[in-house]
């Protein structure tokens, strides 16, 4: 066996996963930009969540009766896309989370495929990182595998997008696992099941009739909570509704125990829907996500970190980044007498903003964090994990590392106002905005059919 690593050309940025923030990341980097990209992921397709296990981006809308959109720039390229094929519509505010963006998971594949060939970036699919070493004048050498072997390559920036802030373990840098000192949220495999005929679903009384039948049922569900959402496929549903708690992802025989109990408890609520539920006689489960879902692992420990109290001020300090509304969506494991999902949502208008220094870790000159390892306690982190949000975190990381490279500036030097400058210049929304949704410029958020 050789381990000798194969070199690969150096590269000005190195993005680390292809999720929905990596994917940003990796977009904003190449935005009117020559520098070179390279983005790494250990799946064969981009988008992370997006793709792997969800089918609707939360976050680009507040909670509320008078939902104003607050997200926007490259992120709306990535709906826009999706609305040219007739693969999004808009979903209300069912479960408390706001207005959600539902999309064809299958699709948007493709989508992230086109956004990045066009953006120029190059991409190393079923690709894992496997090792990181520190070298001079804050660049650093990544080891990488795949089918063809080790690879070596040099960056002068990075951002990691992993998720479980893989590059930032590797790289020694400090973070929180989720679970050391309030429980970590628990895992959701998800599933799709076909031929629901939903127009006898909604006259048996819809989704309270749903919440009814799961608190009454005599079979054995793991969760009495959950959701169960019309696709944009038609007579296709969605749910997030399994729970598995109490395991650590980052322990591969829990995460392999968690992917077993999350595929059998999919099939309990088959069963239940299929018995019990109006409408769900003739449906069948068509497809789990690609892996069980993470909520939280670790937590990068950057310049700032976000709290509950900063979400729950709804104030926006000068050096934010982005714009959150999303409630604090606690997904617990439910003791007796307690919520299972506990809500929390955001007063004075439901908008806070989220400071630079939560993307850039302690220590770092040449290195930003971005998605659900971002720097945030779990209150915070139970908020601003939403897509919209991870999308926006990978905007400003990709446009902070080509200011980096341009000016010369480490990570932490960063003047926040020439990144609020090339944020707006990409259509950003950094300020409270006083238009409702219906009103906004954008032709997705005006004009699609609503669920």
């Amino acid at each position: 066996m050789n381990l000798k690593p194969q070199l690969l050309p150096d590269q000005d940025i190195l993005v680390i996963g292809a999720g929905s923030a990596g994917c940003l990341a990796a977009m904003a980097a190449r935005e009117s930009s020559s520098y070179s990209v390279l983005l790494v992921e250990r799946y064969g397709f981009p988008g992370g969540t997006s793709t792997q296990m969800l089918d609707t981006f939360y976050g680009f809308f507040t909670p509320g009766e008078s939902s104003k959109k607050i997200v926007a720039g490259l992120a709306d390229r990535v709906v826009n896309k999706l609305h040219e094929s007739g693969d999004i519509f808009l979903r209300p505010n069912t479960y408390g989370a706001g207005t959600g963006v539902n999309y064809n998971p299958e699709r948007l594949k493709y989508v992230w495929d086109q956004l990045l060939e066009a953006a120029q970036v190059q991409v190393m699919l079923h690709t894992t990182l496997i090792d990181v070493m520190p070298l001079s004048e804050g660049r650093f050498e990544a080891i990488l595998w795949n089918k063809s072997g080790l690879f070596s390559v040099t960056a002068k920036r990075v951002i990691d997008a992993s998720g479980d802030a893989d590059f930032c373990h590797l790289a020694g840098f400090g973070y929180e696992i989720a679970g050391e000192k309030e429980p970590a949220q628990s895992m959701t495999t998800t599933f799709r099941m076909a031929n629901v005929d939903l127009e006898k679903f909604e006259k048996a009384g819809g989704k309270k009739r749903l919440q009814e039948l799961m608190n009454a049922t005599a079979i054995p569900l793991p969760r009495r909570e959950g959701s169960a959402h019309e696709m944009n496929i038609p007579k296709c549903i969605s749910t997030v509704a399994v729970k598995v708690p109490h395991k650590n992802a980052l322990k591969n025989a829990e995460l392999n125990e968690a992917e077993k109990e999350g595929r059998r408890q999919a099939f309990v609520f088959e069963e239940f829907f299929r018995k019990e539920v109006p409408g769900y006689e003739q449906s069948k489960i068509i497809g789990l996500s690609t892996q069980i879902g993470v909520r939280e692992t670790r937590r990068v420990y950057g310049n700032h970190r976000l709290t509950r109290e900063e979400c729950l001020a709804a104030e926006i300090p000068e050096d934010s980044i982005l714009l959150c509304g999303a409630p604090i969506e606690d997904h617990r494991a439910g003791a007796d007498g307690e919520s299972e999902t506990h809500w929390e949502y955001i007063p004075k208008g439901g908008i806070y903003g989220v400071p630079y220094g939560t993307i850039v870790p302690q220590k770092a000159e040449s290195l930003w964090v971005v998605g659900r390892c971002f720097s945030a306690t779990h209150d915070a982190h139970a908020s601003c994990r939403s897509m919209a949000q991870t999308m926006s975190m990978g905007q400003a990381a990709g446009l902070a590392a080509q200011i980096s490279l341009d000016r010369g500036f480490s990570a932490s030097e960063i003047p926040i106002h020439l990144l609020q400058e090339r944020l707006a210049e990409v259509g950003a929304i950094l300020t409270r905005p006083d238009q409702e949704a219906k009103t906004n410029r954008d032709d997705w958020a005006k004009n699609l059919r609503k669920s």
